[in-house]
C-alpha cells in the first residue's frame, strides 16, 4: 500500500508549479533555465535589488553578494583581507552590538553565515517570512554603520588564524596555494581567499587598514540585494529603500594588475609532512567568465567531458587500471582569467608519471580531436537537468543567483550563460583546446609524502605526447542501450508488500529513499566495513546488466543519481530523476540494487577506495572529524558502535566478495525496507518502484540490534592522539539515553543549541571561547552523530542511532592553548548545568528553534527522510514533534533535564596535537594554563582567566593514553 502525505511546506501556488513543472520540459532549448519571475531595481545610490518569488511558502532567504574577493587584495602583505573582513561584519553596530544583533538573528529563526572567493563576498541569511523587515533593518545598519574597536579586531584575527590552521590538515589546501603562486606572477589571483600565511599572522596590526578596506569596498555600488522566498516585491523594494537608500556611494577606483603571458610550463612540488596518498595535478591558464563569449562555457565544458566520471580517462584510470582512487577537473568561473587543474589521487609513488603523462596524453588529443555531436548534447543536458533539481528550495535557488549576479548584478546573468552553452558546438571546444592546453601555459603540482620518481621534475611536451601516446580516447558519446536495456519500466506486474510514504507536491523532480535496517553495527567481527562496503557495491559497481561506467553514461544526459549512504543502523538508497526522464531512469538505476552487478574488479576497486576513505580522508587528512568519530569508538568500546562506519583497516582487508555477496542477500530484503518518494509523484511512479523492489529477496532481514550500552567514564578520560599538525583539535563527551521520543528529547535540543548550535555564532560556547577570546574558528555541541560536520549546515536525514552521544567539538586551537581550551569549555558548561538557563535565553532560544524547524527541513532530501526517520524512531512527523514538545516545554523543564544528563566530571576526552607527551603533561599535573591576547581585555575576563586556568581537572596519569595516528582504526 501506499500512504499519500500532501506537503503543505512544499505545497507550491499555481505560479510555482507551472513555473517548475515546465522549466526543464526542453533542456536543450532556448528556453530561460530559471523558472522564476524576477523584479529588479537599482537605487539612485547604486545598489541593486533583485527580488525572486520562489513558490515555497514561510521562508525568505536574504543573499548580499558584494563585488570584492581576495582578487581585491592588491597592496602587498594584504592577502586574506577579503576573507578576514567577511568575519568583522559580524562584530556589531552602534545601534546593533553584536549581542544584539545576535538576538535579532536568533529570534528570526535565522540560519546564517556567510563565504568569501577569488570575486565575491557574499552574505546569506534564511528565516521565516514575517521577520522580513527585522531582518533587512539590521543587515542595512551594519552594511552602512559598521563599528568596531581595535581590540575586537584582534581577537577576530585570532579566529582567521584558527580557521588557516584547521584547513592545514588537508594537503588540497596546501595544494593549491602553491600551485597559484607559482602560476601567476603578478596578478592577485597569486593567492588563495585565506591568504599568505606570513599575511595573516601579521593581521593584527592592520586595524586602520581594515577601515579603509570597508570604506573602499563596501559601497552599494559594489553590492546586490537578492530577496527570495514567500514575499511580495513591491513590498520587499519598499523596505529595501526605506532602510537602505541613504547608504552613500563611494569613489574608490582601482586596476587590480594584469598577469603577463605565461612562458613556459612549471612544475613545483609540496613535500608533505604526514602520511598521505600522492596527489597529481596538471594545470591550464584559463579565459575568465562570461555570459557572451564561449571561450569558459567552451574549456569548462570540454574538461568535464574529457575528465569526468563520464570520461574515458576515468575509467581507464580509476576503475580499469585502479591506479586512481579520486579524478576531476576544477575549472572556476572568475572575473579574470584563472586555471583549469585536472586532479589525481595516485595509489602508489611508481604510478604518479604514468598517471601524469596520461592526463597531458588526454590533453594533447583534445587539440586535434573534436568531442562528437552527441555527447556534447549529453554534456547540454546534464547541465540543465541538474542545475533544475538543485531548485527544491528558496535557499538553494537564493544562493545559485549570488554566484551569478555578482559578476554583472543582474537576474539574467545565469540564463545568459545557459544560452552561450547551449549554443555550443564541438568546433568552439576545439577552439578552446588549441587557445589555452598549450605547453606554455602549463603548471603541473604535486603533493607526497615520500619523494617521488625523479622523471616527475622533467615535464614532456604536449606536442610529443600526442605523436606518441597511447591514452584512452578523450571523450566517447554516450554508447547505445541494447533492446533488452532500452526496454523502458514495466507498466504491471508483482509488487512488493512494502507500504510506500508519498509526499506528493509540485516539483518536478522525483526524489525516493529506500531505507534498509542494515549498518555497521551489523558487521560481523574481523570484517568491520562489510556494511559500508555492500551499500557502495551496490550504488557504485554497477548491475548484471550494466557495468558502473555504463550506468554514469546512461544517467549522465539525464542527471540522475543512484546514492547511498550507510550509518550505525541503516543503509539508504537516494535516487533522484526528473520526472519526464523517470522511465528511463528506472531501466538503468533500479537494476544495480535489486540484480547487482557484483563484479571482482568493481570489489577490489571499492575495498580500495573505503580504505583509503578511513585511512587517508579520515584518519590522515581530516582531524576534526577524526577527533569525534574517535570519541564515538571509545564510548561505545565494546558494543556494535565501536568501529567507525567505515570500518576498520583490519576489518576491511579480511572482507571478501562472498562476504558481500551473503550480506547482501540476508541485509537488503523486501521486509527490511521503508519507502518514501517525493515530488510530482504518479500512481504509475509508484507501482515501478513497487514492481521493481518485488525483485529483492523476501525475508524480514538482519536481526534488529539492541541499544548499545555505552561506557560512562568513570571521571575524565583522556585519549591523545599524537600526529604531526599546527593545531590541536578537541572533542569530548559522554553518553545519554535521550534520542528522538523521550520525553527529554525536545529539552536537550534545546540545551544543545543555546550551548553550541552546529556553525552558529550566537551560540555560548562560541561566544565564551572564539567571539571573547579568539581562539578558534568555532566551538558547538550535540546530542545526535553529526558525521561530516565540517562541511555542511545541517546533518543528513537518516542517520538514526539508539546510542547517542552528548558531545562538545571544540575546533583546533594552537597547542598553546589547547589545556586552557578545555578549562575554558569545562568552566562555562558547568555554569550551565549548575545554574541552567534564565528566562530570557529560555524563550529566545525556543522561539528560534519553533521557527528554524522549518529551515533544517527545507529542501526535499530533507523532508523525506526526516519523515522515514520519524517511521524508525516512531515518533511523530519531526516538525510537528519538536513544536509540539518545545511549546510544552517549560524552563523548570529544561534545566532539570540538563542537570539529569549532562556533565563535566565524567567525559571521555580525544585530542589530536603534535606533542602528546607535553599535554599529557600538563593535563595530569593541573599545571596553570595561561592565554595571550593581541589586544586589550577588560580586567573582569583577565580576572576571570586567572581562575579558569588555575582550576583543578583532577585528571589521573593512568586515566590518559597516547595513540600513535598510525595506530587510529588499525583494528
Amino acid at each position: 500500500m501506499s500512504k499519500l502525505i500532501p506537503i503543505s511546506l512544499l505545497a507550491l501556488p499555481a505560479f510555482a508549479m507551472n513555473a517548475l513543472a515546465a522549466a526543464p520540459a526542453t533542456p536543450a532549448g532556448k528556453a530561460d533555465v530559471l523558472p522564476f519571475k524576477a523584479t529588479e531595481k537599482t537605487l539612485a545610490n547604486g545598489l541593486k535589488i533583485i527580488v525572486v518569488p520562489t513558490g515555497f511558502p514561510n521562508l525568505v532567504s536574504v543573499q548580499i553578494p558584494v563585488q570584492t574577493g581576495s582578487r581585491n587584495e592588491i597592496e602587498p602583505g594584504k592577502s586574506g583581507f577579503a576573507h578576514f573582513f567577511e568575519h568583522m561584519m559580524f562584530r556589531g553596530t552602534k545601534a546593533y552590538p553584536p549581542e544584539k544583533y545576535q538576538d535579532v538573528i536568533t529570534k528570526s529563526g535565522a540560519r546564517q553565515n556567510a563565504y568569501t572567493s577569488d570575486d565575491l563576498t557574499n552574505y546569506h541569511t534564511t528565516f521565516a517570512k514575517e521577520d522580513l523587515e527585522t531582518i533587512l533593518k539590521v543587515e542595512a545598519d551594519r552594511f552602512q554603520s559598521l563599528s568596531y574597536e581595535e581590540d575586537a579586531f584582534k581577537t577576530e584575527s585570532r579566529a582567521v588564524l584558527g580557521e588557516y590552521n584547521k584547513n592545514s590538515a588537508n594537503p588540497m589546501s596546501k595544494l593549491f596555494e602553491v600551485q597559484r603562486d607559482a602560476a601567476y606572477t603578478t596578478h592577485t589571483y597569486k593567492h588563495t581567499t585565506m591568504g599568505f600565511i606570513k599575511d595573516i599572522e601579521d593581521m593584527p596590526n592592520q586595524y586602520a587598514y581594515s577601515k579603509v578596506f570597508f570604506d573602499r569596498w563596501y559601497r552599494p555600488e559594489r553590492t546586490t540585494l537578492i530577496i527570495a522566498g514567500d514575499v511580495e516585491p513591491q513590498k520587499a523594494i519598499a523596505l529595501v529603500e526605506k532602510y537602505w537608500s541613504k547608504w552613500q556611494k563611494g569613489s574608490y577606483k582601482s586596476e587590480v594588475p594584469v598577469e603577463p603571458a605565461a612562458r613556459g610550463a612549471l612544475y613545483k612540488h609540496v613535500a608533505w609532512p604526514t602520511q598521505t596518498l600522492p596527489f597529481v595535478t596538471v594545470g591550464f591558464r584559463a579565459p575568465a567568465f562570461s555570459a557572451t563569449a564561449k571561450d569558459h562555457a567552451a574549456l569548462s565544458m570540454l574538461m568535464s567531458l574529457s575528465f569526468g566520471r563520464t570520461s574515458p580517462l576515468y575509467k581507464k584510470l580509476v576503475q580499469d587500471e585502479q591506479k586512481v582512487d579520486q579524478f576531476s577537473d576544477y575549472t572556476p568561473g572568475r572575473i579574470d582569467p584563472s586555471l583549469a587543474t585536472i586532479i589525481a589521487r595516485v595509489k602508489k609513488l611508481e604510478d604518479t608519471v604514468y598517471v601524469r603523462d596520461q592526463i597531458m596524453q588526454t590533453v594533447a588529443q583534445l587539440r586535434n580531436v573534436p568531442v562528437t555531436a552527441q555527447a556534447l548534447a549529453d554534456a547540454k543536458s546534464a547541465q540543465k537537468y541538474g542545475l533544475i533539481r538543485s531548485l527544491d528550495n528558496t535557499e538553494q535557488i537564493a544562493g545559485t543567483l549570488a554566484s551569478y549576479v555578482h559578476y554583472n548584478r543582474s537576474y539574467g546573468t545565469l540564463n545568459q550563460f545557459y544560452r552561450v552553452t547551449d549554443s555550443l558546438t564541438p568546433a568552439d571546444l576545439l577552439a578552446a583546446a588549441r587557445q589555452y592546453l598549450v605547453d606554455d601555459g602549463m603548471i603541473v603540482t604535486t603533493l607526497s609524502n615520500q619523494a617521488l620518481p625523479e622523471a616527475m621534475a622533467s615535464l614532456p611536451k604536449l606536442t610529443t605526447l600526442a605523436a606518441n601516446g597511447t591514452a584512452a580516447p578523450a571523450v566517447d558519446a554516450l554508447p547505445q542501450a541494447t533492446a533488452s536495456q532500452a526496454k523502458p519500466a514495466a507498466a504491471s506486474g508483482a509488487e512488493a508488500k512494502v507500504e510506500v510514504l508519498v509526499q506528493k507536491s509540485a516539483l518536478p523532480q522525483i526524489r525516493f529513499k529506500l531505507l534498509f535496517a542494515a549498518g555497521s553495527a551489523h558487521d560481523p567481527k574481523g570484517k568491520e566495513g562489510l556494511a559500508a562496503l555492500t551499500a557502495m557495491m551496490v550504488a557504485s559497481a554497477g548491475s548484471s546488466e550494466r557495468k558502473i561506467d555504463e550506468v554514469t553514461k546512461a544517467l549522465f544526459p539525464l542527471a540522475g543519481s543512484f546514492t547511498e549512504q550507510t550509518d550505525k543502523e541503516m543503509t539508504t538508497f537516494t535516487g533522484s530523476i526528473h520526472k519526464d526522464n523517470w522511465s528511463k531512469y528506472m531501466t538503468v538505476a533500479m537494476p544495480q540494487l535489486v540484480t547487482p552487478g557484483f563484479r571482482e574488479e568493481d570489489f577490489r576497486r571499492l575495498k580500495d577506495s573505503l580504505k583509503n576513505a578511513l585511512l587517508v580522508d579520515l584518519k590522515d587528512n581530516n582531524e576534526e572529524e577524526l577527533g569525534k568519530e574517535r570519541l564515538q569508538t571509545n564510548v561505545f568500546a565494546g558494543t556494535p558502535y565501536d568501529h567507525p562506519v567505515l570500518g576498520t583497516a583490519k576489518g576491511i582487508d579480511a572482507i571478501t566478495l562472498d562476504d558481500v555477496k551473503d550480506f547482501y542477500k540476508k541485509a537488503y530484503t523486501q521486509g527490511s525496507v521503508r519507502v518514501g518518494i517525493s515530488g510530482d509523484v504518479s500512481d504509475q511512479m509508484t507501482a515501478a518502484l513497487k514492481q521493481a523492489l518485488a525483485k529483492l529477496p523476501p525475508g524480514p532481514g538482519l536481526p534488529a540490534t539492541s541499544a548499545p550500552l555505552a561506557k560512562m567514564p568513570n571521571g575524565r578520560e583522556v585519549e591523545i592522539i599524537e600526529k604531526n599538525t599546527r593545531a590541536t583539535a578537541l572533542s569530548f563527551g559522554l553518553p545519554i539515553e535521550v534520542r528522538r521520543g523521550h520525553p527529554d528529547f525536545p529539552a536537550l535540543w534545546l540545551a544543545k543549541t543555546f550551548l553550541g548550535e552546529h556553525r552558529a555564532s550566537n551560540a555560548y560556547l562560541y561566544q565564551r571561547i572564539r567571539e571573547v577570546r579568539g581562539m578558534n574558528y568555532g566551538d558547538y555541541t550535540y546530542i545526535e552523530a553529526f558525521p561530516r560536520g565540517m562541511f555542511q549546515f545541517f546533518p543528513n536525514p537518516n542517520i538514526g542511532r539508539k546510542g547517542q552521544l552528548f558531545e562538545v567539538w571544540i575546533r583546533p586551537v594552537a597547542p598553546d592553548n589547547a589545556h586552557m581550551a578545555l578549562r575554558i569549555a569545562l568552566t562555562e558548561l558547568d555554569k550551565v548545568i549548575e545554574h541552567g538557563l534564565t528566562q530570557e535565553q529560555f524563550e529566545i532560544t525556543r522561539g528560534y528553534l519553533m521557527k528554524n524547524v522549518f529551515v533544517m527541513t527545507a529542501t526535499q532530501d530533507q523532508y523525506l527522510g526526516y519523515a522515514l526517520d520519524s517511521q524508525w524512531y516512531g515518533t511523530p512527523e519531526f516538525t510537528k514533534m519538536m513544536r509540539d514538545g518545545l511549546s510544552k516545554l517549560t524552563l523548570a523543564d529544561l534545566n532539570a533535564a540538563i542537570k539529569k544528563h549532562l556533565s563535566t566530571r565524567n567525559l571521555s576526552l580525544v585530542f589530536i596535537t603534535k606533542d602528546a607527551a607535553g599535554l599529557k603533561e600538563k593535563l595530569v599535573s593541573d599545571a596553570v594554563s595561561t592565554i595571550k591576547y593581541d589586544g586589550n581585555k577588560p580586567q573582569s575576563l583577565l580576572d576571570e582567566d586567572k581562575v579558569i586556568g588555575s582550576m583543578k581537572l583532577d585528571i589521573k596519569p593512568e586515566a590518559v593514553r597516547i595513540t600513535p595516528a598510525s595506530a587510529v582504526f588499525a583494528e
